[in-house]
């Protein structure tokens, strides 16, 4: 089953799988015809996700499923661990996880990662260059969805 949605920095689709978001992922346009969504899974990342997009959600509290090699799963695994608002390097990814030699490894995991924001890959940047390294949907969503984490993190701090 899937969802869609109209974000601030794009249209967003949201599949469900028995019980499970499996997929989270930037599309290039909403569909024409969107029929109406009958899954509660669904509604709840929806709404979930409208709350993050307003900057009323840190976190997300939703049943998650994705299947890759186990080193993969690792990897998405810690991303859920990266506070809202902070980012982490490739190689503190690495050393995270146990495999400080595999920040390569690391980043191509995390490019496989089919769950966006939910498990948030974006907070993975370049180390030591301020440099936002890459994003499966592009530098400007990458961009955009750090800044709005930072601005909502100022906010709430205030």
């Amino acid at each position: 089953m899937k969802a869609f949605l109209q974000s601030p920095v794009g249209a967003i689709e949201i599949e469900e799988s028995n019980g499970f978001i499996s997929a989270v992922r930037f599309i290039s346009e909403m569909p024409q015809k969107v029929d109406s969504c009958t899954s509660a899974v669904l509604n709840e990342a929806i709404d979930q996700l409208e709350e993050y997009f307003s900057g009323k959600r840190h976190s997300f509290d939703l049943p998650l499923k994705q299947t890759g090699t186990s080193f993969q799963e690792k990897v998405w695994s810690y991303l859920t661990t990266i506070p809202y608002g902070k980012t982490v390097s490739y190689k503190d990814e690495a050393i995270a996880i146990g495999s400080p030699q595999a920040c390569r490894a690391v980043g191509s995991a995390n490019g496989k990662n089919n769950i966006a924001i939910i498990v948030p890959c974006h907070r993975v940047v370049n180390e030591g260059n301020n440099k936002l390294g890459g994003y499966a949907y592009g530098l400007d969503i990458k961009r955009f969805l750090l800044d709005l984490e930072m601005s909502s993190e100022v906010k709430s701090a205030n």
